[in-house]
């Protein structure tokens, strides 16, 4: 339940656009930009495939295996042509069923779809955490604290549906797209939890995480600039809540891996005992996804 709560404040940015106190807009991290071609797909956020980068052991990550995005309710028809280049054959949604509900993915015939959610919105959460936010009733600082907890719980509170997630992913023969909503927060920490698992370090995991500041700037830009400008409309709301909820931090991940090494030890504890990979798997996985 607790999960519930905080991912509902992550929900509430498209209502935010036209809702916040004037001020001045932080700057976000950005990650540095690698160099592959970027896959423009028209309407679909944030799309990027993970691969050319270089593990611990000097092992290069290969070419078109893993793709992450936001949602795909906006994916053109046209476009359908262009996941099937891709050879994308599978696509596995992290949203929730009230999200899916009011924006299904647009895909063609043929895809594989499936849907794990670590967390179910029940009854009225997400409309509740909506009326706080435009009252004025959630701060900057109550909106950090909220994706603190909800990175430290994504990982702990269901495990068996992130193992499941991962397992999807890594035992894919063909490419495979993994996406949230806004492909930055759910999708984030799978990415970087499989990236942990292909022995990456740390600065190549927190560089493909902060990329969605990157991929998404645009977006954000134009939302921030629409609520600078109609803050009257709801001239309580903080607009630091909506750039909390809009970019990724370095901290929120932190938080995700620290509640592993707290409750599981270490990373590596992690992967065998939650994920049930041993470590004879994880080189299997590695063989398969690096060269």
């Amino acid at each position: 339940m607790k999960s519930i709560i905080k991912i509902s404040f992550v929900l509430i940015v498209s209502v935010c656009v036209l809702s916040c106190k004037a001020q001045n807009f932080s700057v976000p991290e950005y990650g540095k930009e690698t160099a592959q071609k970027d896959i423009a797909i028209k309407k679909v956020h944030n799309f990027r495939v993970v691969d050319h980068i270089k593990n611990a052991e000097g092992r290069t990550l290969k070419e078109g295996k893993i793709y992450r995005s936001g949602h795909l309710h906006q994916l053109k028809k046209k476009s359908f042509d262009k996941l099937e280049s891709l050879g994308i054959k599978k696509i596995i949604d992290l949203r929730n069923s009230k999200e899916i509900a009011q924006k299904p993915d647009h895909l063609p015939n043929g895809i594989i779809y499936k849907n794990y959610s670590a967390f179910e919105d029940e009854g009225d959460q997400l409309d509740q955490a909506k009326k706080l936010v435009l009252k004025g009733k959630v701060n900057g600082s109550d909106a950090d604290k909220r994706m603190l907890d909800f990175y430290k719980d994504y990982v702990a509170e269901n495990p068996e549906t992130i193992k499941k997630i991962i397992t999807e992913i890594l035992d894919s023969d063909h490419p495979i797209l993994y996406h949230c909503t806004a492909g930055k927060d759910r999708t984030g920490i799978i990415t970087a939890l499989i990236l942990t698992i292909l022995k990456f370090d740390k600065k190549t995991i927190y560089n493909d995480y902060l990329l969605s500041n990157h991929y998404r700037d645009k977006l954000v830009q134009k939302r921030l600039g629409l609520a600078n400008n109609l803050h009257f409309l709801y001239p309580k709301m903080d607009i630091k809540v909506l750039e909390k909820l809009s970019w990724v931090e370095k901290e929120y991940l932190d938080a995700a891996f620290n509640e592993i090494n707290i409750k599981y030890g270490s990373a590596d504890a992690y992967i065998q005992q939650v994920l049930g990979i041993s470590e004879n798997k994880r080189q299997e996985y590695i063989q398969k996804f690096t060269y």
